[in-house]
């Protein structure tokens, strides 16, 4: 993988709409190169987010009360909430390279970060006609991370949603990622215990933050 230390941002919870909002900002910053390559690290209350090729028929019930937002990034349905460590990435791309590539290296730094953790992990590479399996999943095929990005002028959004200790029930409640029968999971279930603090620690060291 290319060295590519991150400059990093932190907060703990903030409302997916507002986080929407500062993105696009941090875009624009790097676009001018008012900015490093950033890594922002937060949570969300529950939301569902739907990317441009979400079928209707995947979105959860209204009667479960949890907000659905349509969003500009690739991918389908996930759902954020809780014991969810999001991670938005804003970075320019090399000249030599696209967003699939910048995908395929945000993958490997997950499984990395899992593997510290104690997760076997890997990416896998999608068959001619099968959905997408953009993400990482447990070697015991079950998927712990979901990932969705764009890029515009070359500058990445959007970025990852590593489970740790949430509840997993909303995942039930809609198709996930496309897939119907994706069976998700949490750093929790695959250990039996998990510490946000850690994975946090995890995620930065396979990002190359900046001191």
């Amino acid at each position: 993988m290319r060295q590519r230390p991150l400059a990093l941002m932190q907060d703990s919870m903030a409302d997916y709409e507002p986080a929407m909002e500062r993105m696009q900002e941090l875009v624009l910053e790097r676009q001018r190169d008012e900015r490093p390559d950033t890594l922002w690290l937060l949570s969300h209350p529950s939301v569902f987010t739907i990317g441009l090729r979400t079928p209707m028929a995947h979105l959860p019930d209204p009667a479960r009360g949890v907000p659905v937002v349509r969003t500009s990034r690739g991918g389908q349905l996930t759902y954020h909430g809780p014991g969810q460590l999001v991670g938005y990435l804003i970075v320019k791309l090399d000249e030599d390279e696209g967003i699939v590539d910048y995908v395929r290296e945000v993958e490997l730094r997950l499984v990395e970060a899992l593997g510290k953790l104690g997760v076997p992990a890997e990416r896998r590479d999608t068959p001619p006609g099968s959905e997408l399996l953009t993400g990482v999943w447990t070697t015991t095929g079950r998927k712990i991370v979901s990932i969705g990005m764009r890029q515009s002028r070359r500058v990445t959004s959007h970025g990852f949603a590593l489970n740790v200790d949430g509840d997993m029930e909303p995942w039930q409640w809609a198709v996930a990622c496309g897939m119907p029968d994706v069976d998700m999971t949490s750093v929790k279930r695959e250990l039996g215990a998990a510490s946000m603090d850690e994975v946090r620690d995890a995620v930065k060291a396979a990002f190359e933050v900046r001191a």
